[in-house]
């Protein structure tokens, strides 16, 4: 049986939350336009587990966890000429970018603030708290996660 990976997804909350993948249950992981990043989304597994981050905002951090419940989704977003993330360069035949489906598990007591990740874990440990790394799809080893996960429940 293959181990569960862990990984940290960005997303501005103005553009999409928690709150909303709450409401909708599922969704697909649009708008990665990174090849790093969709690199990391194609490694990805069913039953992965993924720390939701709200990014670009006054206090980012982590908000709550998601589960990857579809993997090998072609993003529809790339073949849509009025979308922002038209990619004039893919087309259905040749598609660039991919992604993958995930359910929302639970919204966080407390925010995981950037703050306190850079204070508990070095760059070495969690690749996103290494200044100047924008990359919005990130992994983040089992060791880590396990230490993550319980700070979600320390009142600050």
């Amino acid at each position: 049986m293959n181990s569960t990976n862990y990984w940290l997804m960005k997303s501005e909350p103005e553009v999409y939350s928690i709150t909303d993948l709450q409401h909708q249950r599922e969704t697909i992981w649009d708008c990665v336009r990174n090849y790093q990043a969709r690199n990391f989304l194609l490694q990805m597994q069913l039953g992965d587990l993924a720390f939701f981050y709200h990014s670009n905002t006054s206090s980012p951090g982590i908000v709550g966890l998601m589960r990857i419940v579809e993997t090998g989704i072609t993003n529809p977003t790339q073949f849509e000429p009025m979308s922002k993330d038209y990619d004039p360069k893919s087309s259905p035949e040749s598609p660039r970018w991919q992604t993958v489906g995930v359910e929302f598990l639970e919204t966080f007591s407390n925010s995981i603030l950037l703050s306190i990740l850079k204070e508990k874990f070095s760059s070495d440990e969690l690749l996103f708290v290494r200044p100047g790394n924008r990359l919005s799809v990130m992994p983040v080893s089992s060791a880590v996660a396990k230490k993550i996960l319980p700070i979600s429940f320390v009142t600050s």
